[in-house]
């Protein structure tokens, strides 16, 4: 199917190729940069790049005709090669950054051999991602993209004007978002509603995320897909729309960042052995307070999306867009409620 090219109304069909287009000329824009490992920041923004195309190339499938080789499953494979390289330039960079200057001359002495696993580690994960942008599978990508952009093919549902279909695009994702098991992480009932337990000393937050530190991860990773997805259509939205896409991303950074201090911590303990706590006390100190603050960072946030209204309010507003005619919350509430 093809569809109208001098249509004045924007369809799927147009929002999917557009999203489509831009994310991929941004991952080619820094593909030389990467195969070349000049910059960190070009291996971040390909990394980016590529987890967008993805969220990009899942979300509108449904609307798309395209070949095998441009898949959800093809595109996350190299994105996650990527991110297990830029993820190592990560770990540097907050050892270097955040905790070396912090510490003692002797446990700075010391971290040399965190360093040196670093170098070798990251040697392995250039060499893979290096093979991964020269094999055959990553060629048909880029060869099928481009001869998609130069002639797109479309299902039938590419022809339905966008703001009809907004809603039933996003809600899905935000329903799994807001149902997620790791809200109730640190909660318990009382008055027959979820509250969420305050005052824990840090022993005891640690505990948490021994426990359920995975359950809060899975729950950073549907932020993320969240916020994609909400960004792709973040024009068609008012300021309301805009406010909840901060609050996930601010809910993807505070769960990102608890879950590296996890696994930089297992990752130290892995490198240095017994060693770790008696050698790296001070920096063992500082990863456990790193976690404990952004705990009651967390909370607020837990707190307010486990409000009915909350919840509420956010569907509300996926159901909106600018073009309805609602200009204001206000206008939704009193229309909703008449």
């Amino acid at each position: 199917m093809k569809l109208d090219t001098n249509a004045t109304v924007q369809t799927l069909g147009d929002y999917a190729y557009q999203a489509i287009q831009k994310h991929y000329k941004k991952t080619l824009k820094w593909e030389k940069s990467v195969k070349k490992d000049e910059d960190p920041e070009a291996l971040h923004q390909m990394r980016v790049g590529m987890r967008r195309l993805r969220t990009a190339v899942s979300r509108f499938v449904i609307a798309l005709d395209l070949s095998k080789p441009i898949s959800d499953k093809n595109i996350g494979k190299i994105a996650r090669r990527l991110g297990n390289l830029r993820d190592l330039d990560v770990l540097k960079e907050t050892l270097e950054k955040d905790y070396k200057p912090r510490l003692s001359k002797k446990e700075q002495k010391y971290l040399h051999t965190a360093f040196d696993a670093i170098s070798k580690q990251r040697e392995q994960a250039l060499s893979t991602v290096e093979t991964t942008l020269k094999d055959e599978s990553y060629k048909s990508l880029k060869q099928e993209l481009e001869e998609w952009l130069e002639k797109p093919s479309y299902k039938d549902l590419a022809s339905i004007t966008i703001q009809q279909v907004l809603p039933d695009l996003l809600l899905p994702e935000v329903s799994q978002f807001l149902l997620h098991p790791g809200w109730l992480v640190g909660t318990e009932v009382g008055e027959s509603e979820l509250k969420v337990r305050k005052g824990w000393e840090a022993d005891k937050v640690e505990q948490q995320l021994i426990n359920n530190g995975e359950t809060l991860h899975n729950l950073r990773k549907q932020a993320k897909r969240v916020r994609y997805q909400m960004e792709l259509f973040s024009d068609l939205y008012s300021e309301s729309y805009a406010a909840y896409i901060v609050d996930v991303k601010s809910i993807q950074d505070i769960l990102g960042a608890m879950h590296d201090s996890v696994v930089l911590t297992e990752w130290l303990e892995d490198v240095f052995k017994s060693d770790m706590h008696s050698h790296l006390h001070g920096l063992t100190k500082l990863l456990a307070e790193n976690r404990y603050q952004l705990w009651q960072q967390w909370q607020p946030l837990q707190e307010r999306y486990l409000k009915t209204e909350t919840r509420h309010g956010f569907h509300l507003t996926i159901l909106h867009p600018k073009e309805s005619g609602f200009s204001t919350e206000d206008e939704i509430s009193e229309q909703t409620i008449g």
